[in-house]
């Protein structure tokens, strides 16, 4: 018998990552939904917030952690004509995230925690085709919103949160993440090619358009997604 090793291992995982890049990218140059971006300096007014120390320990990997700038990047969508209420989406994506996460690109697996929603403390680690997986923490957990803490391992260095409230007759859902990346590789990828950050917008796109979907309404004039670069990281 066969035992794959890392060595063995390596170049599966880099095929896996280069299929999974290049079917993003070609789903993103087919994208129709209108994307209204922004980019613009960011301040000391961009930091995450203040976290529970009771949640943090050695196996998070803070802001701190990370290299280059800081990026705050809010990702949002109007939904309409839906049937859940902002509880009632959130209730969903925290019972089962892949609902919304694109499939080929990234899968969700709890890795620490019980009970059918999530909950503080519970770690999750998104598994995505290449060479870097994601682990997260729950640091917060309300009925229309929960925020998540980078773990060692993540491809960033930082926080992200997701959220619905109530606009007009329909609803608002965001996903609003303060990261730099994790490593000089990831910061050359994300920073100097751009690649994993135009993948990353994709993906938060996608998931927004998803969220819309699982409240049984419809996206009303794209998504939204500000970007605000910072060199204060503390």
């Amino acid at each position: 018998m066969a035992y794959e090793t890392p060595a063995t291992r390596r170049p599966l995982v880099l095929a896996q990552w280069l299929f999974g890049m290049a079917l993003v990218s070609w789903r993103y140059l087919w994208q129709i939904t209108p994307l209204h971006r922004s980019e613009e300096a960011g301040d000391a007014s961009d930091l995450p917030p203040e976290l529970p120390a009771e949640l943090v320990d050695e196996n998070c990997q803070m802001l701190a952690d990370g290299t280059g700038p800081l990026y705050h990047r809010t990702f949002s969508v109007r939904i309409v004509d839906n049937e859940l209420d902002a509880a009632g989406l959130m209730a969903a994506v925290m019972a089962d995230m892949n609902q919304a996460l694109p499939r080929e690109v990234a899968r969700v697996h709890r890795t620490r925690g019980e009970g059918e929603a999530l909950g503080l403390g519970d770690e999750l680690v998104v598994r995505m085709p290449g060479p870097w997986n994601a682990p997260v923490r729950v640091v917060a957990c309300r009925p229309t919103s929960f925020h998540l803490l980078t773990l060692r391992g993540h491809l960033e260095a930082g926080q992200i949160e997701f959220r619905a409230r109530p606009e007009g007759d329909g609803l608002r859902f965001e996903i609003e993440a303060w990261a730099r990346p994790s490593s000089m590789l990831v910061h050359l990828l994300y920073s100097r090619a751009r690649l994993a950050k135009e993948m990353q917008l994709n993906m938060w796109v996608r998931f927004c358009l998803h969220a819309a979907s699982v409240a049984r309404g419809r996206a009303d004039d794209g998504v939204r997604i500000r970007t605000r670069t910072s060199a204060v990281t503390s």
